[in-house]
């Protein structure tokens, strides 16, 4: 079968063959119908030698739907033939967090040489992928594969920051969406289902600009100097309840900061590399809380395939074929997608 491999730090991912896994024990074969590509790709492709606990050759690839293809003799909780999305983050499997579907946040995350499928382990940029576990799947019925595959991390992730803020955001909240992306995009969709907050998008593109108008933000604006003064206006003064910042870089942390009003709510997801300097008193706003939400659980999945099911989520998708693999790579790279790259058979 073919699969797009990251060999050894510091080179480029390729297309190869290798040899289809065969499911043992509770294992469960995947085949592949979509799988999803974006920056956490590159950065893993991009990273230094011993910046991350992986240990190559591995197949790239955490965004993945398909089909089960296979069980392994003592497998359950799936049948040959359902369509599945693979709920990404897989954690050590025995901690009181794994048990309840929060691989994300494992007990022993620290100990482990793989964050994920894809991500130290063989994932599903590829024409099969081998799942531990059915309990990793969570079923998409007539979804679209190029749909759902997405929604494990784009989808899963925003939906779990929000989900951290929606006590804050009732009738006449505020949200401000910084960085109309893959993540940002779904952001919007999922504030404007599940929330009664006004919607407000920021971005350095136009392009993101008409992509969050399209996902159904109130107002969008380019970030200039007088951005946080923009944002504030349209908050009547007093600021915004929350931010999601999906970029991350010093710019828009300080742009988070200027635009919460006292109480406010900043979730960081983008890893740009920024800093927010904390200091009292002075520039953060009194009562300003900051949180780290990282992907996402698998009940919240099951939540969010839901969403897309009723019509309220729609990923804008850029399709490229797997043998472009690479390619693709080089123009997520470049920054020539909105939405996401969805690799699929070919």
């Amino acid at each position: 079968m073919r699969a797009v491999r990251l060999r050894a730090w510091g080179q480029q991912p390729v297309l190869a063959e290798v040899e289809r896994p065969v499911p043992r024990e509770a294992e469960v074969l995947i085949r592949v119908e979509a799988a999803g590509l974006c920056h956490s790709d590159v950065h893993v492709v991009d990273a230094a030698a011993g910046a991350l606990p992986y240990r190559p050759p591995f197949t790239l690839g955490h965004e993945v739907a398909g089909h089960v293809a296979a069980l392994g003799p003592t497998a359950d909780g799936t049948a040959v033939g359902e369509r599945v999305v693979i709920h990404g983050p897989w954690g050590c499997g025995s901690c009181s967090r794994c048990a309840t579907g929060r691989d994300n946040y494992c007990d022993r995350r620290g100990e482990l040489s793989w964050h994920g499928v894809g991500l130290g382990r063989d994932g599903g940029m590829a024409d099969y992928v081998l799942v531990p576990s059915a309990r990793h799947l969570v079923p998409i019925g007539d979804l679209g594969a190029d749909q759902a595959a997405p929604l494990s991390d784009a989808g899963l992730t925003s939906y779990h920051a929000i989900a951290g803020l929606r006590h804050a955001l009732g009738e006449g909240g505020t949200a401000v969406v910084i960085g109309v992306g893959g993540l940002g995009h779904l952001a919007v969709q999922i504030l404007r289902a599940t929330t009664a907050s006004q919607v407000l998008a920021v971005d350095i593109h136009e392009g993101a600009l008409a992509l969050a108008d399209r996902s159904g933000a109130h107002f969008g604006t380019l970030l200039r100097e007088d951005t946080a003064r923009v944002l504030r206006d349209r908050t009547g003064g007093l600021g915004a309840d929350a931010v999601l910042d999906f970029v991350g870089a010093t710019a828009t942390l300080e742009l988070a900061a200027a635009t919460l009003r006292p109480g406010g709510e900043l979730a960081l997801v983008g890893s740009g590399g920024g800093q927010l300097t904390v200091r009292k008193p002075g520039f953060l706003p009194p009562g300003f809380r900051l949180s780290l939400p990282f992907w996402g659980t698998r009940p919240e999945l099951a939540e969010v395939i839901a969403l897309a099911r009723s019509g309220a989520l729609r990923v804008e998708t850029a399709h490229s074929p797997l043998s472009a693999a690479p390619q693709a790579f080089d123009r997520l790279r470049r920054g020539g997608v909105r939405g996401r790259v969805v690799l699929v058979p070919d």
